[in-house]
């Protein structure tokens, strides 16, 4: 039987988890030789800030939100590559569909305020089901703002008109169901019938891909396209049962059909496999998860950033999250490391890599993992996780980063990092040592060294 356990979960991702029935366990104490273990818990939040299949990142107070949206973060429900060009303002009297491409360009590139105008110009030239695409669009434009009871209204606009179409729809895209499926202020069983809706036209478009006679290559690589964002969907579900459903009777026989279904139409993606990986975590089967995880990996871990088949962003913070959970403490902090290495401003991720080696560190310190003959391994641990505690720490302040909790939790490891280490190190700031080299490479240019 599933249950949800009693946790509240926090963080860009929602990574750390604490017990509901004690909102400041999280400072008492630093107990936290591994993440806690949990049944059914989402490793993704339901409502999304960048697309419907990843979680919400870059979680600031507001008035410091970023604008630009990194392309790795894009959903791999819709994952459009950002122009290299600046996009022209609008003509006077500009058709809709360059009004369209105007405003899909400058969301790309990171400019949704400036998106919004030529959005709202293409849509007061069109109606009925001409109006849909740039519905959509607004929606996705509102979505990255942060407005997301607008967003919601431009999804639901384009949903009515869709149903009102009538036919199977099969022209028409299946996102904007799976954004409202994302952004439903009922959660629970609204969402499912949203990811059900989007789900069942994208059956019916892969099914019609596939009865094509004399199908092009271009058509294969549609229905490949379909076909993963059926999976996406899929896990969609999977995490409702796993959270606002888990009480239902039959919540863990649905996760297992769902996430069967995800891995069967989508083999060669990661997605389903993390999932699959999650659903066992929560059932207490470790050694399957683990496989899970190792399979979903090997997916994309010699892969460029940019390729298709890599996880975006937030499902890869997620993913460190099920490894740590599943002990799988050094994959952890490779996957972490990748990370950082792409994109250096997210306090999540340095937070997890010092929480990361910290947990490394007690194991190595308590001997359950093999120590170097010095058997000072836990104290090389325990510097480096001091190093990104600290940097997310500083990430935390530049950034008014909301989450305090998650805060406190980093104040609290470092003070005991520091007690075990000695002296209290601050990080240096970046750019000294690249200051005092250039200063030193130029003291030799003038001696002639």
């Amino acid at each position: 039987m599933l249950y949800l356990s009693n946790y509240y979960v926090i963080g860009e991702n929602k990574s750390i988890v604490m017990p509901r029935s004690d909102p400041t366990a999280l400072g008492k104490k630093c107990q936290y030789s591994a993440p806690p273990k949990r049944h059914f818990l989402s490793t993704t939040p339901l409502i999304t800030i960048t697309n419907p299949a990843t979680s919400q990142m870059a979680k600031t107070k507001p008035g410091n939100k970023s604008k630009k949206v990194s392309n790795r973060e894009k959903s791999n429900l819709n994952r459009v590559a950002p122009s290299s060009n600046k996009p022209s303002a609008p003509a006077a009297q500009s058709a809709p569909s360059d009004l369209i491409l105007l405003a899909t360009q400058l969301l790309h590139s990171g400019q949704p305020v400036e998106a919004v105008e030529p959005a709202q110009q293409a849509l007061s030239q069109v109606n009925g089901p001409d109006s849909l695409p740039v519905l959509e669009l607004l929606g996705e434009i509102h979505v990255e703002l942060g407005d997301i009871d607008e967003a919601r209204d431009f999804f639901l606009q384009a949903a009515k008109i869709d149903s009102e179409a009538g036919g199977e729809g099969l022209a028409y895209g299946a996102e904007k169901f799976l954004w409202l499926a994302q952004l439903s202020a009922q959660g629970g069983t609204d969402s499912v019938q949203w990811y059900q809706r989007g789900a069942a036209r994208l059956r019916l478009q892969i099914q019609a891909l596939q009865e094509t006679k004399g199908r092009t290559a271009g058509m294969e690589l549609e229905a490949e396209e379909r076909r993963r964002k059926l999976a996406v969907a899929l896990c969609g579900v999977v995490e409702v049962y796993m959270t606002d459903l888990s009480w239902e009777a039959d919540a863990e026989a649905k996760c297992e059909t769902l996430v069967t279904e995800a891995t069967m139409v989508a083999p060669a993606y990661p997605e389903p496999l993390q999932t699959l990986a999650n659903v066992r975590i929560s059932q207490q089967r470790m050694e399957e998860a683990r496989s899970a995880l190792k399979r979903s990996i090997e997916l994309w871990v010699n892969l460029e950033p940019e390729n298709e088949i890599v996880p975006d962003f937030p499902s890869r913070v997620s993913l460190a999250r099920l490894l740590m959970e599943a002990d799988m403490d050094t994959e952890a902090i490779e996957v972490l490391e990748r990370l950082v290495g792409e994109d250096d401003g997210s306090v999540e991720v340095w937070y997890l890599g010092g929480w990361g080696l910290y947990i490394m560190g007690e194991k190595q310190k308590a001997g359950e993992i093999k120590e170097d003959e010095d058997g000072e391994g836990w104290r090389i641990s325990w510097i480096s996780s001091r190093q990104w505690l600290q940097h997310s720490l500083r990430l935390f302040d530049l950034q008014d980063y909301e989450d305090e909790r998650l805060g406190e939790h980093a104040k609290e490891l470092l003070a005991v990092l520091n007690k075990e280490l000695g002296g209290v190190v601050e990080e240096e700031e970046e750019g000294d040592d690249w200051e005092d080299d250039d200063a030193s490479s130029e003291d030799e240019e003038m001696t002639g060294a």
